[in-house]
This record gives structure tokens, C-alpha cells and sequence, in this order.
């Protein structure tokens, strides 16, 4: 793993306020958490969150860094209209287009995690999206947006039609292109998203045999989209966050730099 680019500088710690460095460690934590289960698209893709008691503000890794290689001190911070708070350039692309542009649009929002995976990009390809397929789907039964393909989230005026698909929900699949998922914490939106990979991933391992598949009846998708949203109810990753840390520090303890 090549780190001598981000040590380099040190840890930010001292520099920014305990809950900004708190921030940093879940979101350079998800990061890492990403790479390790195999999410990872060379340097693309963001995971973003809101500065805590600086809400227009959010944080970012570096455009030149894989998931792999973010730590706490590495990670970037902009305001709303791309202006750094360290050396180095401005926030420009997906970061600025689609990250600061929600967050700016939702201040309920403090995480927004965009990935492109082989399974969210076969099933965002697929004419009828989520299927309620598996279990893992039906947390999101009624509660995921689509946005249909623009070509590459570059200008700014792409922001407003993906705020506009995204609506008041806070997952979307983008059509043949990956997935978007938000939260009120960092730590939520990572399960969230696991969770949609998830079901992504089986959807595509079932539509893949060739066979016909059953799908699971509204009523009960209901009833599972409930169930869903009270596992957790201060929205705070529950027993896998935990699980997930305790991962981190027997793997890959530096993500805290």
C-alpha cells in the first residue's frame, strides 16, 4: 500500500476540532472498509460528509487516491463553492457537481457515498432497477430514486437534475451508471450501502441462472422496509459498525493517521 504521499504531510489532528476529527476517522473508515470488501474504481468515486458545526463545509479524498489509501489527516476539506481548506486544487467534477451540490440542496443530509461497482452498475442497467429479489432489497421497497444517465457528473449543470431525481429519499440508482446513497451519519450510510450492494449483488447472481425467480409480495416488502428502518432507530450502524472498526484495527490500524 503506498502511504508516503499522505504521512508525509501529518496528522491533522490538533489542527481541527474533535468532532471534525471524528468525522475524519469514521469517513476514512468507511473508506477503507470499501477497499477491503472490493468497492473500488481505480481513483474515482467519493464518500463525502458535512463538517460537524460547519455545515457548509464537507470533506473528501484527494482526487488522485484510491480507497485504499485515505487515512483521517488525508482526507480534503472544501466549502460549497469548491474552495480548498489546504493545499491543493479545487473541488471540480463529481465531488463538486454531485457531493457538495446534494449536501448544499439537503441539510438533512450529513454523508453522501457515491460508488460504481460491477453489481450496481448491472442492476442501475436493468429496465426495472431493484428487483424485490432477496431480503437485502427490501429495506429499500419504495424508498429508492432513479436518475437516468447524462453523461459524466462534470458540469455544474448536471447538480440540479440529480437533486431534482433524487428527491426527499436518500438512495438512488443511477441508470448505467452506479449508485448514490445518503444519511444522517457517516456510519448509517455506510451500512445502508452495504446493504444495497448487497442486494444488487444477488440480483444479479439470480437473474444470471437463467431461470425464472420469485419475487418478494408487496405486503411483506412492506412490512421488511419497516423492520428495516427501526433495526436502528438513531441511525447510528448498530452492532456492524462496531463489528466493522474491530476489523480495521486488526487490518489496517493507520486509517486513524
Amino acid at each position: 500500500m503506498t502511504l508516503h504521499s499522505i504521512k508525509k504531510s501529518g496528522s491533522v489532528r490538533e489542527s481541527v476540532s474533535a468532532e471534525e476529527w471524528n468525522a475524519r476517522v469514521e469517513l476514512a473508515a468507511c473508506y477503507r472498509l470499501m477497499a477491503h470488501f472490493g468497492v473500488s474504481d481505480l481513483t474515482y468515486n467519493h464518500l463525502s460528509a458535512r463538517v460537524p458545526g460547519e455545515p457548509d463545509r464537507l470533506l473528501l479524498k484527494p482526487r488522485d487516491f484510491m480507497f485504499e489509501e485515505i487515512t483521517a489527516s488525508s482526507l480534503h476539506k472544501f466549502d460549497f463553492d469548491g474552495n480548498p481548506f489546504q493545499e491543493g486544487p479545487r473541488n471540480v467534477g463529481g465531488g463538486y457537481v454531485i457531493h457538495a451540490g446534494i449536501l448544499q440542496a439537503r441539510p438533512d443530509l450529513n454523508a453522501v457515498f457515491h460508488t460504481h461497482t460491477t453489481a450496481n452498475m448491472g442492476v442501475s442497467s436493468q429496465k426495472h432497477g431493484l428487483l424485490m429479489i432477496n431480503q437485502h432489497a427490501v429495506g429499500f421497497y419504495n424508498r429508492i430514486a432513479y436518475h437516468d444517465f447524462s453523461g459524466f457528473e462534470f458540469n455544474l449543470d448536471q447538480r440540479e437534475p440529480l437533486i431534482k431525481s433524487l428527491g426527499e429519499k436518500n438512495v438512488a440508482l443511477l441508470r448505467n451508471h452506479g449508485a448514490l446513497v445518503c444519511g444522517r451519519s457517516i456510519r448509517q450510510t455506510f451500512v445502508d450501502n452495504h446493504y444495497l450492494e448487497m442486494a444488487c449483488r444477488g440480483q444479479i447472481a439470480a437473474l444470471a441462472g437463467g431461470t425464472e425467480v420469485t419475487l418478494i409480495p408487496d405486503h411483506v416488502c412492506e412490512v421488511g422496509a419497516e423492520q428495516y428502518s427501526k433495526i436502528d432507530p438513531k441511525q447510528a450502524g448498530g452492532k456492524d459498525w462496531g463489528a466493522c472498526l474491530r476489523l480495521l484495527e486488526r487490518l489496517y490500524p493507520d486509517y486513524k493517521d
